[in-house]
């Protein structure tokens, strides 16, 4: 003897035992890597005088690729090479972090280097004769 409504229940149960579709892999974050940072302008009166330092700045990287947001730390010393340094991030380009496959804005700390040269260019005998 056949039972009707036994069937019913029993072709649910084994019908939701089908086939699913398997959850979408997670996408691994990741970081922030600088693409293209040249070095600022180094004014050569200044490296040839043996005036230097250090620009730290903080900078923040959102979904584009030029900081969005640029602060001044700390000071070189030297109000000219400030400036350089800031003018010549603003110019840099970043590819910017991710978190579930979508860029996020990331702040970074980064010190810019004016280092006079160590031997001194031949054009540094021109600024001499001007004092």
């Amino acid at each position: 003897m056949r039972h009707p409504l036994l069937f019913p229940p029993i072709f649910f149960a084994l019908a939701a035992c089908g086939p699913s579709t398997p959850p979408a892999p997670a996408v691994p974050p990741t970081e922030l890597a600088a693409v293209r940072t040249p070095p600022p302008d180094y004014p050569a009166e200044l490296a040839c005088t043996g005036v230097g330092g250090t620009t730290r700045l903080r900078i923040a990287i959102g979904p584009g690729t030029k900081p969005t947001d640029i602060e001044l730390l700390a000071s070189s010393g030297n109000a000219v090479l400030d400036e350089n340094a800031i003018k010549a991030v603003k110019d840099w380009e970043f590819k910017p972090a991710t978190r579930g496959g979508q860029p996020v804005t990331q702040k970074i700390q980064v010190p810019v280097n004016f280092r006079p040269p160590a031997e001194r260019p031949a054009e540094c005998f021109r600024y001499d004769e001007k004092r």
